[in-house]
């Protein structure tokens, strides 16, 4: 494989530029869409364009279907869902699988709109004032996370909340810092180095404290005929099968899957919700068209629910092109390949890290007909009707899909309808294309810090 002499950082910087021209192209030309970089002294495959990569993930799911090395990941130590593999990794997936769908849209979708009633009641106290809405986006999606795996939520001025919206808000931008980039790349090294990205570690054992408190709580009042949410149903399988000595339904991976779902469900949502909020202040045209499909489909009356989704081709097109255009992980989590793997005529390793640029996949031209513009046609055909298009891939493809991906596109469609139903989006600022374009920050593409009014209608 050819190899690159840039670093992953360059690498990624340059394919999430936003220029038109589309470096992607230039790597492709430069190496094809299977090339290998070297951090430090270790290779890594890299994977570039739609094609490629859903050959790998979807064809070839089984032989690059292992979760690689990523050092920021590793304070779980195998346990739980993200860093997992193997039995364990199967086990606790399909687990979180079928709760989550068992415990049905109907239960998810309260709890939704339960929340977003919160939000629009706050921003309604705002009474027009500008503000960044960070802060709201982010106590929305944590409570709801905390109603489905506690049951409860939490009132945004506790104090307890407040300190879990800071943990979880700083491991993420401690994993975004330069320090643990370079430890991602070069962890011997960097474990020997004092710095920031040690604190990862520290805090991941407060967040692991906070639910420590939670769980004995649940437990206390556990009702195994009853279960009320994810924790209990967990809860419940620890202690069918306490007496297997092989079980994975341990506490371990159960702190594990719950620190794993906040630091993955939490940002992606808040940056893609404040991303489409952006575009909206940018294009007022579409904006309007949504406001008028729900006029018509939903009207002013009631919340929003998931059987108006089938009625509103536009705004599934528009939430579509939101997680598209923002491309919230540019990067993906690494794979690693489980057996020696032949791929296109290259021989790869068993244990190789993978990494699938799903960047370049968002951006790939043969794709969409305007790769780096904001364009909800990508997903409408010629009668106005929804189109899907597999080479959207926000939760990856592939057995590492992300397991929430259900749950957060019902949080993302009845936000998005809900704040749109109750207000007009204003600002004082004027936006440009460059404002718009993903900002690559460590894992994550954010959105630039901007403020907005919410003018009700």
């Amino acid at each position: 494989m050819k190899a690159s002499p840039r670093t992953v950082r360059d690498l990624i910087e340059d394919i999430s530029s936003e220029t038109e021209g589309s470096s992607e192209l230039k790597l492709h030309e430069q190496y094809g869409s299977v090339y290998t970089l070297y951090f430090g002294s270790a290779p890594n495959i890299v994977i570039c364009g739609y094609e490629a990569v859903k050959e790998a993930l979807v064809d070839q799911n089984d032989d690059f279907g292992a979760r690689g090395e990523l050092p920021v990941g590793e304070i779980t130590k195998g346990y739980g869902i993200s860093m997992s593999n193997g039995e364990r990794w199967r086990i606790m997936r399909t687990f979180t699988f079928k709760t989550l769908r068992d415990f049905g849209f109907g239960n998810m979708e309260w709890k939704i709109q339960e929340e977003v009633r919160c939000v629009v009641q706050e921003l309604r106290k705002c009474q027009g004032r500008p503000l960044n809405p960070s802060k709201h986006v982010m106590q929305a999606f944590s409570n709801i996370l905390c109603s489905i795996l506690f049951g409860d939520r939490y009132d945004y001025s506790d104090a307890k909340f407040s300190k879990l919206l800071y943990i979880v808000k700083e491991i993420f931008w401690l994993a975004s810092s330069p320090c643990c980039q370079v430890h991602s790349i070069l962890p011997t090294l960097m474990n020997c180095i004092p710095g920031p990205h040690h604190k990862v570690i520290t805090l991941s054992e407060e967040l692991a404290e906070f639910v420590t408190k939670i769980v004995k709580s649940c437990q206390q009042t556990l009702e195994p005929s009853k279960p009320r949410h994810f924790v209990d149903c967990f809860l419940i399988k620890i202690e069918k099968e306490k007496n297997d000595p092989n079980t994975e339904f341990t506490r371990k991976n159960l702190m594990c899957i719950v620190h794993n779902l906040f630091l993955a469900g939490i940002e992606t949502l808040s940056c893609t919700l404040r991303h489409a909020l952006l575009i909206f202040l940018k294009y007022p045209e579409i904006e309007a068209k949504l406001h008028e499909e729900i006029d018509r489909v939903v009207g002013r009356d009631r919340i929003p629910n998931m059987d108006d989704k089938l009625k509103m081709p536009y705004t599934q097109a528009v939430i579509h092109e939101v997680q598209r255009f923002c491309d919230i992980a540019p990067f993906n989590v690494p794979h690693m390949t489980t057996k020696d793997t032949l791929f296109r005529g290259y021989s790869i390793p068993k244990g190789t890290n993978v990494y699938f640029l799903l960047c370049t996949v968002h951006r790939d031209p043969t794709q969409f007909a305007t790769p780096y513009k904001f364009n909800p046609n990508h997903f409408l055909d010629d009668n106005g009707k929804f189109k899907k298009n597999d080479a959207n891939m926000p939760f990856s493809a592939g057995k590492r899909t992300c397991p929430g991906q259900g749950v957060a596109r019902m949080e993302l469609f009845i936000f998005l309808t809900t704040i749109l139903q109750n207000f007009k989006l204003t600002s004082n600022r004027e936006f440009s294309e460059d404002d718009l374009a993903p900002k690559f920050t460590g894992f994550l593409n954010t959105p630039i810090q901007y403020e907005l009014s919410f003018i009700p209608r």
